[in-house]
């Protein structure tokens, strides 16, 4: 049974649709939902926990039905909103042991459920110190500890890594990865950042103006291309050079080249110009494709 399952769901508001017939199956795991802003993830989650409520169509979240099963599927889910909405004067203590009584744990085990939680996120510490005074990474990792504090069975995090310096997005995707690695618990995570998502999810789902472009895994995304990516030590442009006078095609990619994998011979030819031009050999394999060259090539394929 898949954790979310969505049939033709549609949002429409007076001059815009969010969702457009959106039909999609989501697994186990960590599934990603790619689309610029505006594309409409952020209404799919409002719509998936209750909280907006679907011009048309129908969805599930763990098998209960979002219209009339909402308290129990609510009960089930732990939800990181994208925007700031934490109380300044509380710590992080008060905000994560109040929100887990709220979800109907004791006093007790509240608080050491929150303790708990407040330590895997990286925030044990500072745990007692008022949110005001908090940088936007801590904020962050008080909504992800929020979110998992009452040991929900699917996560719904929206734009987690926005506003983090790259240490921070790296830190955040990690603590996103661990989730269901650590603790077996399903993650939905949205972000425009595709290079994030290819990272650390199992599945990915891409949607642009409330319509899917495509859901995948990230291994069909990535799959393997027709070109060799290769690195070398000495300068890219004096090996593009050296490579294309053997008669191989090739690009350059940054610090990497590309040259076009025609048959097995083409890895003995490539090889036989690194050793005879003393290149140093860096790193020579298939090429894997982004998912942002596929978000773009389906995006394409719809427009034209």
């Amino acid at each position: 049974m898949p954790v979310i399952s969505t049939e033709r769901l549609t949002k429409r508001y007076p001059r815009v649709t969010a969702l457009d017939a959106l039909t999609i199956d989501i697994g186990d795991g960590v599934t990603g939902l790619v689309g610029a802003n505006g594309a409409g993830k952020s209404t799919l989650l409002k719509i998936l926990l209750g909280l907006t409520e679907a011009t048309s169509g129908t969805a599930t979240v763990l098998g209960h039905d979002i219209v009339s099963d909402g308290l129990a599927l609510r009960s089930r889910v732990g939800y990181m909103p994208e925007h700031d909405c934490l109380p300044g004067d509380m710590s992080a203590t008060e905000l994560v042991v109040h929100l887990a009584r709220m979800s109907g744990l004791p006093t007790s085990a509240a608080r050491e459920r929150a303790a708990d939680t407040l330590r895997h996120v990286g925030l044990y510490e500072e745990r007692y110190r008022p949110i005001g005074g908090y940088s936007t990474g801590m904020k962050q990792r008080v909504k992800l500890a929020q979110a998992l504090v009452h040991d929900p069975d699917v996560v719904f995090l929206d734009e987690p890594t926005n506003g983090l310096d790259p240490a921070g997005r790296d830190e955040m995707l990690s603590l996103v990865r661990r989730i269901h690695t650590d603790f077996g618990i399903s993650v939905l995570v949205t972000s425009h950042l595709l290079g994030e998502l290819e990272r650390i999810c199992d599945g990915v789902v891409i949607i642009d103006g409330g319509t899917l472009l495509r859901s995948s895994t990230v291994a069909d995304f990535t799959r393997s291309s027709d070109r060799l990516a290769l690195e070398v030590l000495a300068d890219p442009d004096d090996a593009l050079v050296a490579l294309a006078d053997a008669g191989l095609e090739v690009v350059r990619d940054g610090l990497l080249l590309l040259v076009a994998l025609e048959d097995d011979e083409t890895y003995d030819k490539v090889r036989d110009v690194v050793a005879d031009q003393e290149l140093g050999l860096v790193r020579l394999a298939p090429r894997r494709h982004h998912i942002a060259e596929v978000f773009d090539e389906e995006a394409t394929r719809v427009i034209s």
